[in-house]
């Protein structure tokens, strides 16, 4: 440990390939927008090959997998139960419940993708804090899966 990592608590004392792993393992979110849940498998191979080798690079890399799992899937179900309801309301009315059910169900598919950009620009924030060496924790997922590790 170098002097700079001893006197601050914010700077990692991990080696740049663990650094460099752990940031992949975030940024992979940045693969959701091209290759759908590309960032989970990524952010899964990165957990199952670094497991044995680190643990601290195996837990961001499953930060990372939960955390794009839990808002991915999250946002999916609650974009499909939407446009369920607005199909039923629009079947159930004989089509004039459309005229509200067809905006609210293109506006939650908007909103979902603006979610998933926001999980996009999470993960590279992550990996960005990581990559300089400092700790990042994703909200509520990051805590909880540290909880966990230690109850084991």
């Amino acid at each position: 440990m170098t002097a700079q990592t001893q006197n601050n608590p914010f700077v990692s004392a991990h080696t740049s390939d663990e650094r460099t792993m752990a940031a992949l393992a975030h940024g992979s979110a940045v693969l959701n927008l091209f290759a759908g849940i590309g960032g989970l498998i990524a952010a899964f191979v990165i957990w199952m090959t670094q497991k044995e080798k680190s643990a601290w690079v195996a837990f961001h890399a499953l930060q990372s997998l939960v955390f794009q799992a839990v808002v991915l899937g999250g946002t999916v179900l609650v974009v499909v139960l939407v446009w369920i309801v607005g199909f039923a309301v629009s079947f159930a009315t004989v089509g004039i419940g459309t005229i509200v059910a067809v905006p609210v169900m293109i506006l939650s598919f908007f909103v979902g993708f603006i979610v998933i950009g926001g999980v996009v620009v999470y993960g590279v924030y992550g990996a960005y804090q990581i990559y300089q060496g400092r700790e990042f924790r994703y909200i509520w997922i990051g805590n909880w899966l540290q909880q966990r590790a230690a109850a084991h």
